[in-house]
């Protein structure tokens, strides 16, 4: 595909301006820790939320969502919907404040307070390979892929392009540069995705292609459907989405640099609304583009197939600035995540314990090259895989490493009675586990084998800490919910809020808009 002149043009401006935004923002860092990292504790609440979507929505959505729901249907969209009944959920009334009155770099400091050393190194090793596999080298792929499939780009300098770019403000800037040019990338992602949207609708015939679609949405499939069956909720979903929205590093991060628990909250319900809205102007066009496009081999291939035969001159170089943008801002929340995990969970506890904040900096900026170097790696091993929607695959993932962490939190949270032994061997036995079901029952649903994996290791953390005495003096106030106390427990210690700076109210209206659908297309 050639591009025109003024597509050039708008791709170039942005890419330069986003790369110039992030090295200004870089600037404006201290040379304090918690400033790199965390932005200074400094975020109002939209920006907050702004940042968690702009971070979570990539190109594995964009690619691989649409891809699905083109394959499957609108029951694509109840892994991203799921989220705001599940993960978010759990992360807004029950870990948040927890994480925040801690005063807490990281989701792993949780476990060390909760359970000790053990469990937080285990988590850091896992959430590790999470990210260089999955958010950083399948976003990678897909990029690749659909700059490849646009513009005859060889999809391996397509990834060391991106990578490259991404890193250079990331690395030099921390979490400040990543907010500020996230929010930016935000508003292209949007415009880019609603141009496409409206153009897809049009050539299917207009708003009656999305009535005449939603005749066969349906958001629950039978127990044995092999990506959407509906036990999905009982287990699978549960756990990937607790992890995902409540546990995980990459995401709360932008929770810990609220500026208060206020803002932290609101930021939450608002990331709600987004992830509600975002993901309809993705599936929209999947669903009604069968009505012209009846037939593509390679789902994954949608988006640039849309973006060839639909968009003129100008607006082509819009989307593509979108994506682009998806990709910029996930990969970015991904490497710092992972610079801050190794900075403060593995380098300031175990290699420099007396580092100052300059070394500790210095030792992020280094690790983040690291982190790109193996997320190139990754994204180049993934060259092979296309035969089914990538989207697919990337949950797979996820369940090989999220029983065992939604375990460890959820038993900590919940169960005073959890020792540092059950958590430990859950977090442990969660890979070995997950191998195991997929070789023995391959047919099975990997939702299916998720949820026994994820209740597997409920169990074996439940009984395993029966076996081992509570260790004396154990400080548990502000890390477990104390039922039916009053006295030092995290309820009481929240100011109330009312009328429209209520965030009950907030959070009422957008579940209950979620249920509707969920009850309309049952």
């Amino acid at each position: 595909m050639k591009l025109e002149l003024i597509d050039i043009a708008i791709f170039a401006i942005y890419i330069v301006g986003i790369v110039a935004l992030g090295l200004y923002a870089s600037r404006q860092s201290s040379k304090s820790k918690r400033d790199y990292f965390l932005a200074g504790d400094k975020l109002p609440w939209w920006m907050i939320g702004g940042s968690i979507i702009a971070a979570n929505i990539s190109s594995h959505h964009l690619v691989g969502a649409m891809g699905a729901a083109y394959s499957r249907g609108f029951v694509a969209i109840t892994l991203e919907w799921g989220a705001i009944l599940i993960g978010f959920n759990a992360l807004l009334w029950i870990f948040l404040p927890f994480y925040i009155r801690n005063g807490f770099y990281t989701v792993p400091e949780y476990l060390e307070k909760r359970f000790g050393t053990s469990t937080r190194v285990l988590y850091a090793i896992l959430i590790l390979f999470t990210y260089i596999f999955v958010e950083i080298g399948a976003v990678l792929y897909l990029g690749g892929l659909t700059l490849h499939a646009l513009f005859d780009i060889p999809i391996f300098y397509s990834i060391i392009g991106m990578a490259l770019l991404t890193g250079l403000y990331t690395i030099l800037g921390g979490l400040k540069a990543v907010i500020w040019t996230e929010m930016v990338q935000l508003v292209i992602l949007v415009l880019g995705g609603l141009v496409l949207t409206f153009a897809t609708i049009d050539k299917a015939g207009g708003f009656g292609a999305i009535i005449e679609s939603s005749k066969d949405w349906k958001m629950f499939y039978p127990a044995n459907d092999p990506d959407f069956p509906w036990t999905m909720y009982l287990g699978g979903l549960l756990c990937i989405s607790v992890f995902y929205c409540a546990t995980n590093q990459f995401i709360v991060q932008r929770v810990l640099a609220a500026k208060n628990e206020w803002h932290g909250r609101m930021g939450v319900i608002f990331g709600d609304y987004l992830k509600f809205f975002v993901p309809l102007i993705i599936t929209i066009p999947a669903l009604v583009a069968p009505a012209f496009l009846p037939a593509l081999e390679q789902p994954d291939l949608l988006f640039s197939t849309l973006v060839k035969t639909l968009l003129p001159s100008g607006l082509i170089g819009l989307v593509m600035a979108g994506l682009i943008s998806a990709i910029m801002s996930h990969i970015s929340g991904a490497i710092n995540s992972c610079t801050t995990i190794l900075t403060v969970d593995v380098y300031s506890e175990y290699i420099n314990k007396n580092a100052s904040d300059e070394q500790a900096i210095r030792f992020g900026k280094r690790s983040g090259v690291a982190i790109i170097f193996f997320g190139i790696c990754s994204a180049v091993l993934l060259l092979s895989y296309s035969d089914k929607p990538v989207f697919l695959y990337l949950m797979n993932l996820y369940g090989l490493f999220t029983p065992g962490i939604a375990t460890m939190f959820l038993m900590g949270v919940f169960w005073k009675k959890t020792k540092s032994q059950g958590a430990l061997a859950a977090g442990i036995l969660t890979i070995p586990l997950s191998l195991a079901m997929e070789f023995a029952f391959p047919d099975m649903p990997f939702f299916n084998r998720t949820g026994i994996v994820f209740w597997t290791c409920m169990v074996v953390c439940t009984v395993v800490s029966l076996l081992f005495k509570q260790k004396e003096g154990l400080e548990l106030d502000n890390l477990v919910i104390n039922y039916g106390k009053s006295s030092g427990t995290l309820a009481n210690q929240s100011p109330s809020y009312k009328g429209l700076k209520n965030p009950t109210l907030w959070w009422a209206i957008i579940t209950a808009a979620v249920l509707y659908f969920y009850v309309r297309y049952f």
